[in-house]
């Protein structure tokens, strides 16, 4: 097999990434066969999670368009993957050229093709960092380069913070972060959960050994939950909803999940 550009040199591609096979079910092209093999296994066990990855990254999009239009130029995204197709440099320098992206992510594999993907690129970036050690994020060369914590900053956390405990306070967390922030600044959230946080046996079953590998635990939050982490900061409607529905755009709902869907997302503002 040919190896892209995208590939460093480092990265086996003949071994499953959980981050490509992400990517191939959003709709990415930065996968390979062995990624393929296991998107599909996964799905074929729990379609439902393919499908909820796309309706979070279709929020995504709406949030990073969203926001551009009140102003926002510069995006710190945490927990982002792989910045393929429709990630949030694209949405955000088809709005305003001049826009500024930091991608952090804890997976290497995901690092390395973002960086291979970004090279040359001197509005965006992709650091190696821990969504748990906001310090040392903050402090990354990549970061200082790039955010200008004096303006406004969209934090984004997307998909993320369902893998922290309540033991490991999130709330805690995310205010380390949101205490850097000027005021002025948005923070995006999405989060696996419902309106009303599920029994177990409605939790979707862990799909396969592969996937259950590679990712962390993932704590369920309800509405409420999920709505608690924002505390100190003004909630921009529809507040916090299933992700179909926040701010529904012209293309709809088009995995059909409406208000069921496991996943919930909101928007809020440091005033």
């Amino acid at each position: 097999m040919n190896r892209p550009s995208w590939a460093p040199p480092e990265v086996d591609i003949e071994k499953p990434s959980i981050a490509r096979v992400y990517d191939y079910w959003v709709g990415g092209t930065h996968n390979f066969p062995a990624d393929v093999a296991v998107a599909k296994s996964i799905a074929d066990k729990n379609p439902l999670l393919p499908r909820t990855l796309r309706s979070n990254r279709a929020f995504l999009r709406r949030a990073v368009s969203e926001l551009t239009t009140l102003g926002i130029d510069q995006f710190l995204d945490v927990g982002s993957g792989i910045p393929t197709e429709g990630n949030v440099h694209e949405i955000a320098f088809e709005n305003n050229p001049d826009s500024r992206v930091l991608y952090v992510d804890i997976d290497p594999v995901a690092v390395a093709h973002g960086k291979a993907i970004l090279a040359g690129n001197t509005q965006a970036a992709s650091l190696l960092g821990d969504l748990r050690k906001p310090g040392d994020i903050f402090a990354a060369q990549e970061t200082r380069d790039l955010i200008d914590f004096s303006r406004p900053v969209a934090l984004i956390l997307a998909a993320v913070l369902h893998f922290v405990s309540d033991a490991d306070d999130p709330k805690a967390m995310l205010r380390e972060f949101t205490d850097k922030l000027a005021p002025g600044s948005y923070v995006v959230i999405s989060h696996a959960g419902m309106e009303k946080k599920p029994a177990p046996e409605e939790v979707p079953a862990s799909a396969s050994q592969t996937y259950q590998e590679n990712v962390s635990e993932v704590y369920w939050r309800d509405i409420n939950e999920v709505t608690a982490l924002f505390e100190g900061l003004e909630l921009i409607e529809p507040g916090v909803v299933p992700v179909p529905l926040w701010r529904i755009g012209p293309e709809g709902d088009p995995e059909g999940f409406g208000a069921e869907a496991h996943a919930l997302a909101g928007v809020a503002k440091k005033v």
